[in-house]
């Protein structure tokens, strides 16, 4: 127990701070997993072009951010560009090597999901006129989304976790404020518990919301 009373008033003392990361946390985690889905829904339409070259360039992208790890692009971005340059913010940076990345992955989830569809009911809309536009937002669309609700809802879990990298960029988001906190009295295991358990808490938030969101729409099998 030595130590606790020095650790708490220090928690105290910091407090508003962790607070504030924690808000930048949740906002980075909420904005990159809208802005990845909706790129991923985007990059998943035009794995379904008819051209050859946007295909391969689709499928190329995909791959490269799928094999790209995180933090070699967020590196690459906040600390390689302002040699050309290119200087953004660390939230900039953030925001748009995180969107990259979550919709690479977003995108083969549905694709997955699309390879598993009959594709009867698509042949059936074009042989009834709808155009490739329309047959996907109708049919295409609602369908792999749903089967992927659980691939996509885990997503959003990796989001919240991965954020926490985009400390190495000085983006003071939660786990920056944690450490802080550590480097203030040395105490690195009881600040790296409290974020433990915090993350803990709120990634058990997101499962309970994200089992009712499956329950809810899930397609049975």
């Amino acid at each position: 127990m030595s130590g606790w009373p020095s650790f708490e008033r220090d928690l105290l003392e910091q407090l508003p701070l962790i607070l504030s990361g924690l808000v930048k946390t949740l906002e980075l985690a909420a904005l990159i997993s809208i802005s990845g889905l909706l790129l991923g829904i985007v990059v998943f339409y035009l794995t379904l072009s008819k051209s050859h070259l946007i295909r391969n360039a689709t499928n190329s992208y995909i791959s490269f951010f799928i094999g790209m790890p995180l933090i070699v692009l967020l590196f690459l971005m906040y600390y390689g560009l302002p040699q050309w340059g290119v200087r953004m913010s660390p939230f900039t940076v953030a925001f748009i090597g995180f969107t990259f990345n979550v919709a690479a992955y977003n995108a083969a989830y549905l694709k997955t999901a699309y390879n598993g569809l009959d594709k009867i009911q698509l042949e059936a809309a074009s042989a009834q006129g709808f155009n490739p536009l329309q047959i996907f937002q109708m049919i295409t669309l609602p369908q792999v989304i749903r089967l992927s609700i659980p691939a996509l809802t885990n997503q959003v879990i990796s989001n919240l976790k991965d954020s926490s990298v985009a400390f190495l960029i000085q983006y003071t988001e939660f786990f920056a404020r944690i450490q802080e906190l550590a480097a203030t009295n040395f105490q690195f295991f009881k600040a790296y518990m409290l974020a433990a358990l915090v993350y803990l808490a709120l990634v058990s938030i997101i499962v309970l919301f994200a089992r009712a969101i499956e329950r809810r729409f899930l397609i049975p099998t």
